[in-house]
């Protein structure tokens, strides 16, 4: 990697999961608009004709109009191989296939546990956690001995317990995930102030929020628009639209139905307890008491958000295959369009080409004085030239700590056990998750078979 020309050149980027059929879409896109660097990305895959797909897809995109920075795909055949001098790493892969994700979301469905994500929290984040941190375990050592010194960007769920693996394997690793939750709730902000002041015009980034949580289940406990304090525009906006919900219709999703809300959970827990809760109610409702918002299909419905059956993904997957297949042949043309997630901006940040200061997922150093030093938390950080800064983002206040706290508290163990191979403490925290309202001997019944359905990817636990 060097600087010339007024930007840098020959940067490296390994591609973990390379022949993804979107995200890796998306950071092409990223790339290809950003003109101040270039270089080469090396897609590794464990589908390895997937990865030479995108390698063709991508080394198209400099003829595209409006293509400001000439980057060089490779797809290869080793982890190693694309790790060897990186100086990013870029980790986004699916931990097994769409049918072990069909156990993990509908097999609870058996003791009336609904699970409107999956892959995060309750007993279908723990058992993708299971299958996840293994595979962790090998990037982490791989990175430490192949490039040790690279910046290293997680976007794999979940999301929590994949960094801490990272850390717990490689403590001197340069890793942090990205979720883009939190952009979507200075969104709809952005609308409050909209709905009740009728200012207009102002942008996701120019609300300055702090941020403070586990992802998925992330809080906003300061937002600022200027000098507007929003906390009090909100609370109106949340006693307006607490009956029946909010829904932009000209802000669509941009996957379906299954992946929008009417905001019904986020304004329920603000009124509640005061802070927003900065994520999608899908993923915040499996963070919460199962009897709350996910007791049956009925009360899903009441509180305006969906439960996203896994068959949707299988067909989603499908008409990815079907675009893939196009873009590989030419039928279609790739369209430059940025994503609006941050990993470039991130990356032109630690090459020193800007500062940044956005939410991310690492290490508690202090950041949050009352949750425990080293696990893995989200606040905001400050990105510079090569380095990575928590911003200090206080206590989790008084009200929702027992929320967080526990969800914390079950993350660590998790992974702990996890490493240790240990099923029966992994199971402890399995039993306690805050969506588990069964008996402990139903939850053994449960979590036996969960391990069953998806023990092709569970073979280093026996």
């Amino acid at each position: 990697m060097k600087y010339g020309n007024n930007k840098y050149e020959d940067i490296k980027i390994a591609y973990i999961g390379g022949g993804s059929r979107g995200w890796a879409w998306g950071f092409m896109s990223d790339l290809a608009v950003c003109e101040d660097m270039c270089g080469t990305v090396y897609l590794y895959d464990i589908d390895l004709e997937a990865a030479k797909k995108n390698e063709k897809i991508g080394n198209g995109i400099k003829d595209i109009e409006g293509c400001k920075s000439q980057w060089k795909y490779k797809a290869v055949e080793t982890e190693k191989e694309a790790l060897e001098g990186a100086d990013f790493v870029i980790i986004s892969i699916l931990p097994g296939t769409f049918d072990e994700m069909e156990s993990d979301v509908h097999t609870p469905e058996k003791y009336n546990i609904y699970q409107s994500v999956g892959d995060t929290a309750g007993p279908g984040g723990i058992l993708r956690a299971l299958r996840t941190i293994p595979m962790f375990e090998e990037i982490a050592e791989n990175i430490k001995k192949c490039c040790p010194d690279a910046w290293v960007i997680n976007y794999t769920n979940p999301m929590t317990m994949c960094v801490k693996t990272l850390y717990k394997v490689f403590p001197e690793i340069k890793a942090f995930g990205c979720c883009h939750e939190v952009f979507g709730t200075q969104k709809l902000l952005v609308n409050a102030l909209e709905d009740i002041k009728g200012i207009k015009d102002v942008k996701r980034e120019d609300i300055k929020v702090n941020v403070v949580g586990v992802n998925h289940f992330t809080w906003l406990t300061k937002a600022q628009y200027k000098d507007i304090d929003i906390f009090p525009v909100y609370r109106e906006f949340a006693e307006k639209y607490k009956d029946n919900g909010f829904v932009k219709k000209s802000d669509e999703n941009w996957m379906n139905k299954y992946f929008s809300c009417s905001e019904k959970v986020k304004i329920d827990l603000f009124l509640r307890y005061g802070s927003i809760a900065a994520a999608g109610d899908r993923h915040l409702a499996e963070f919460c008491p199962g009897d709350w918002y996910l007791k049956d299909k009925e009360t899903v419905e009441k509180w305006g958000f969906a439960l996203t059956p896994v068959s949707w993904r299988k067909g989603d997957l499908e008409k990815r295959l079907e675009r893939s297949e196009k873009l590989y042949s030419g039928e279609e043309k790739f369209e430059l369009k940025e994503t609006g997630e941050e990993g470039v901006q991130q990356i032109r940040a630690l090459l020193g080409l800007g500062d940044l200061v956005t939410n991310v997922n690492i290490p508690n150093y202090g950041q949050i004085p009352n949750l425990p030093i080293g696990a893995v938390v989200e606040t905001n950080a400050c990105f510079r030239a090569n380095s990575l800064n928590p911003v200090f983002a206080g206590n989790i206040p008084q009200a929702i700590y027992p929320l967080i706290s526990r969800v914390c508290g079950e993350q660590e163990q998790v992974v702990d056990c996890a490493l240790n191979r240990d099923l029966d403490g992994v199971f402890n925290a399995f039993a306690a998750d805050p969506n588990m309202c069964i008996s402990v001997s139903d939850a053994r019944k449960l979590f036996d078979e969960m391990v069953d359905n998806t023990k092709e990817y569970l073979k280093m636990y026996f």
